[in-house]
């Protein structure tokens, strides 16, 4: 059963970092404790390039084994494997490879060189959580964009309505590249913890309204939508908690 949202608000966007780094790691390291390989949702843009790096800094102390964790990602673009553009690119070079974290484990969304369309690739990457990511995620994090976008799940499109699909292809996205892969609501559902990722004030306003569901509409801001199972937390700096 989800619970009401937690709202915690930091100094600046590397405060925030830093404390979402750390609690991803006592998060990790204390499902390990219980017994279970934890299942991670990264997400992509700056914040998450703080994130990343924040990790890669703390995470090497010991508490946390790196070869029983599972990684995953919100969404992904549908570009080619060496692009810049690829969220998995991102965190690769952030902290995966520098922490050890097994091949096995990394689920990468299928490239442009790896499969001929988006929808292949969502396919195939829906087919990989089936067989891999069954029993759900410890903790899915997400951006938030200007317009209360999450994932690639945008405001009026028709993929904020798929509840059969883990996995979808989006195309014609309002913010470049134009072709997406990303998980549905259902799937984001999944998550035992689920961490809004939020800094700048360019995005105060669709955090005010993401917070107030009673004000809008999923498919005017399809943020409002992803709760955990357990908890929701929102990680914000100043600037982007300033129209609460």
């Amino acid at each position: 059963m989800t619970t009401e949202p937690l709202i915690e608000v930091h100094d600046d966007a590397a405060a925030l970092a830093t404390a979402v780094a750390g609690e991803l790691l006592v998060r990790i390291a204390d499902a390990q404790s219980a017994g279970r390989v934890p299942a991670v949702v990264l997400t992509g843009g700056s914040i998450a390039d703080a994130v990343h790096a924040e990790v890669a800094r703390l995470g090497t102390s010991g508490e946390v084994d790196w070869s029983r964790v599972a990684l995953w990602w919100g969404d992904e673009r549908y570009v080619a494997a060496g692009s810049e553009d690829r969220n998995a690119g991102q965190a690769r070079a952030a902290f995966i490879d520098a922490l050890g974290v097994p091949a096995e484990h990394v689920h990468e969304v299928p490239s442009s060189d790896d499969v001929a369309s988006a929808e292949e690739a969502a396919e195939r990457y829906a087919a990989e959580l089936a067989e891999h990511g069954a029993d759900g995620f410890e903790v899915l994090m997400l951006g938030v964009g200007p317009d209360g976008h999450v994932a690639s799940l945008f405001p009026g499109f028709d993929e904020l309505e798929e509840q059969e699909r883990a996995v979808v292809a989006v195309h014609d996205s309002p913010k470049p590249p134009p072709d997406r892969v990303t998980l549905t609501f259902p799937t984001l559902g999944r998550a035992r913890s689920t961490w809004f990722l939020v800094s700048g004030e360019a995005k105060a306003d669709a955090v005010a309204r993401a917070l107030s569901p009673a004000t809008t509409t999923p498919a005017e801001t399809p943020a409002s939508v992803p709760r955990g199972q357990v908890e929701t937390t929102w990680f914000l700096d100043r600037p982007a908690a300033s129209h609460l």
